[in-house]
């Protein structure tokens, strides 16, 4: 009875947020690449050298903003080394991607190395702290699920609502799902396929690097290896869950981060008795079963790794 009472307390749906905020920037980075057709492997890596960057840039005596500014530069650019890779020469996205994930992982861990070779403890920063919102934040439950956060996780909802807007309000939107779609039909209109991707690819990149950036600037207080644990993997999973559409991708986020938050709190209740690893393997196997039921009615981007060459049919 008590792990079903659980579900209704403010501190579960405040960590649900929490943990959801990374995954919102990364699934929205994500699915705007898929969107213009180009599957993004290297989100993985991408979020590691953002949550890094961002990292030592505080740490080296920057401002938190600065930090996020730099962890979005930071994936935007291995975001145009991915791109330059799989739209102009046709290299192939999954090969590419795993690739740009090693890189910029193994480099984020190589220059952390250098910069603090003598270092047995992640030094720590001070993070983003928490933002109430005066009124809301006094609202039972709802109030400290959502109006508790810190303003990276303000920004995260509020990135929602500017991609969806873009993607369908805005001409550049319409460009991005046309060449996603048809890019021999987009370019018969005179839009240029290929730098419609290449920018995708690295605004994408930009959002996957701030999401990276959540981990060291606001969830936790400093950077450590394999930090990331699988979270890239999983936004691309939530992009199909979310049938490539904001909204639902942010429904999806919100709820594996359900899922983890509440795992959390079931090892504290019967991990004497259960093995912990149970636990752990909760949310993903609950995030499969959703994406099992919600992949069949899914209309993906049909040139999605779709290599295009300009003047062919």
């Amino acid at each position: 009875m008590e792990a079903f009472e659980i579900l209704f307390t403010a501190s579960i749906w405040a960590a649900a947020v929490r943990i959801a905020s990374p995954l919102i920037f990364a699934t929205l980075g994500e699915l705007i690449c898929e969107r213009a057709g180009v599957l993004n492997l290297g989100i993985e890596g991408i979020m590691t050298v953002g949550a890094f960057t961002g990292w030592l840039t505080v740490y080296l005596g920057g401002d938190l903003w600065l930090g996020v500014f730099v962890a979005a530069m930071a994936g935007g650019m291995f975001g145009l080394l991915h791109a330059f890779l799989v739209v102009p020469l046709g290299l192939s996205q999954h090969v590419t991607g795993i690739g740009i994930t090693l890189l910029a992982a193994s480099l984020s861990y190589y220059v952390y190395r250098l910069v603090l070779p003598e270092v047995t403890s992640p030094p720590k920063i001070e993070p983003f702290q928490p933002l109430h919102i005066p009124g809301l934040s006094e609202i039972p439950v709802i109030g400290e699920a959502l109006f508790r956060q810190t303003p990276l996780t303000y920004l995260a909802f509020l990135m929602v609502g500017v991609v969806a807007w873009v993607l369908y309000k805005m001409p550049i939107g319409l460009a991005i799902r046309t060449v996603g779609e048809n890019p021999a039909a987009a370019e018969a209109q005179g839009i240029n396929v290929i730098a419609v991707r290449m920018g995708a690819v690295m605004a994408g990149s930009a959002l996957m690097g701030i999401g990276g950036s959540f981990l060291t600037l606001s969830a936790f207080n400093s950077f450590f290896f394999e930090m990331v644990n699988g979270r890239g993997w999983i936004c691309i999973a939530l992009v199909v869950f979310g049938s490539w559409r904001p909204g639902k991708a942010l429904l999806g986020a919100l709820l594996f981060g359900a899922f983890d938050a509440y795992q959390l709190r079931l090892q504290q209740l019967a991990g004497a008795f259960v093995p912990y690893q149970v636990f752990l393997m909760m949310p993903f196997v609950l995030s499969i079963i959703a994406l099992i039921v919600m992949s069949r009615r899914a209309a993906y981007p049909r040139a999605l790794m779709a290599p295009y060459r300009k003047g062919e049919r």
